[in-house]
């Protein structure tokens, strides 16, 4: 079964079977996995990296996916290529004499999930090949609003509408501040994606109430529902309000780089 997922980014790790090379590892990024395996493949005439070219054929066993943006994910890719050049993973030792490229690229994934600002990004650890899933190492699993998911994944353009172009009667006020939506209004509305459930409130507002008890954070990871009181999942609220209602656990967005393109390594 191939999982459609819209609006995405995602960061992979491609495993070569060349028995020359057996066991290289190479990390990229991409929006279309089904395209770059081909062209990695492929070899450089048909847009593969240089890196890749004429070793293989590669696996695309693992990517990692539902980064809000291209930047977000671009920055990971860097990290994970260069963990001994990234501030953030200092903790991290280095690969050793017996460690195979393809364990200490692991390792070093599960030190990524659990570092800042990585940690609180709504992800999907996805294992494309089965055959190559492992268990992360003991202390070092993602965090549970990171799903584990396996099987094949498609990019997909943005399935549905967006709330504010469905033509139901929505609330005009935040849930929270009690203020009219403007149009225009940079600080746009967020909705409720569960049935019966008519709360909007704006991002900036919302974000504050799932915050509450994290004022030392400015991203958050979950909260309750104003509305409904229901526990729902930051990037499930930011996919809906881009028109994403299928698959919400696992399905990226990329439309609000004003809270995640100043990450920093």
């Amino acid at each position: 079964m191939v999982v459609e997922v819209c609006n995405f980014f995602g960061v992979y790790l491609l495993y070569c079977t060349n028995p020359r090379y057996h066991g290289r590892v190479y990390v990229g990024f991409t929006v279309n996995p089904e395209r770059r395996i081909n062209q990695h493949n492929g070899g450089k005439r048909r847009g593969g990296a240089w890196k890749t070219s004429g070793r293989g054929p590669w696996d695309m066993v693992l990517i990692i996916h539902g980064f809000p943006s291209d930047v977000a994910a671009l920055r990971f890719e860097w990290a994970w290529q260069h963990p001994h050049s990234s501030r953030r993973l200092t903790h991290v030792t280095r690969r050793t004499s017996r460690e195979r490229q393809f364990d200490f690229h692991l390792r070093v994934l599960a030190h990524m999930l659990q570092t800042a600002p990585w940690c609180r990004l709504p992800l999907t650890i996805r294992w494309l090949k089965q055959e190559y899933c492992r268990d992360f190492p003991a202390g070092l699993e993602p965090p549970l609003h990171m799903p584990v998911a396996f099987g094949q994944v498609r990019a997909v353009k943005t399935k549905g509408v967006k709330p504010s172009e469905v033509n139901v009667a929505t609330p005009k006020r935040c849930s929270i501040c009690l203020k009219k939506f403007q149009d225009g209004d940079n600080d746009i509305p967020l909705h409720c994606f569960h049935p019966g459930c008519t709360m909007a409130a704006h991002m900036t507002c919302l974000s504050r109430a799932f915050l509450a008890k994290e004022p030392l954070h400015f991203l958050p990871i979950e909260g309750q529902c104003p509305g409904c009181k229901n526990l729902v999942l930051w990037g499930d609220l930011v996919r809906h309000h881009k028109g994403c209602y299928g698959n919400l656990e696992a399905d990226p967005t990329s439309s609000q780089e004003h809270w995640t393109n100043e990450l920093q390594l």
